[in-house]
């Protein structure tokens, strides 16, 4: 097993978001600010490992006519852990992030990895799978929140920015974060295939 290969194929080859297209919902819904995707995405990622490492221990054990519902009930415990560790510590970040820490549960991200990648692999494979698709959902979040900050609030992480620039508001309004989003994963796909070309 290659293991630099096995973590970094999330990051860009199969981007969760950007080549994949799952986990829409949250990453336009919430990428208004950085510290928006970046909360989304670490949490992401903290109930992906959790919940990888658990369905990879236990995978040999679970009946198949009852899986998904083993699948859901690990994600969501590792849902309820991340949850109240936000609402502790970041009460801010829990406001702003508000239903869409809880929908996580449903993310098709997480159960993919669960059902595709956990169930027939061994543990340290599939950390690797969790951080690598972590990490690549997380950044996705990060650029597209960046983007939206810095054109429809001219500021990133709430430092000015543009100056004397007047900001674009429908960037931080959903029409905008479908149209950097549109522009991010066209870039990638054209790079991609440019790659494959050569």
């Amino acid at each position: 097993m290659n293991a630099w290969k096995e973590f970094n194929k999330g990051i860009v080859r199969e981007n969760p978001v950007l080549t994949a297209l799952l986990g829409l919902c949250p990453t336009l819904a919430v990428t208004t600010t950085v510290i928006n995707g970046l909360g989304m995405g670490l949490a992401t990622t903290f109930v992906l490992l959790g919940s990888n490492v658990v369905i990879s221990l236990l995978a040999k054990q679970i009946p198949a006519k009852v899986r998904i519902p083993v699948y859901v009930v690990i994600i969501a415990t590792f849902v309820t852990i991340v949850d109240s560790l936000i609402q502790a510590f970041s009460p801010e970040l829990n406001k702003s992030l508000g239903i869409f820490i809880p929908l996580i549960v449903v993310n098709c991200i997480v159960l993919g990895r669960a059902e595709a990648f956990a169930s027939r692999n061994r543990v340290w494979p599939s950390v690797l799978d969790a951080l690598g698709m972590g990490l690549g959902f997380t950044l996705a979040l990060a650029i597209l929140a960046s983007i939206r900050e810095i054109l429809g609030s001219g500021s990133l992480l709430g430092i000015p920015v543009l100056g004397d620039i007047p900001p674009i508001l429908i960037f931080v309004l959903p029409p905008g974060a479908f149209l950097v989003l549109g522009c991010m994963i066209a870039a990638v796909t054209y790079f991609s295939r440019k790659k494959g070309a050569e």
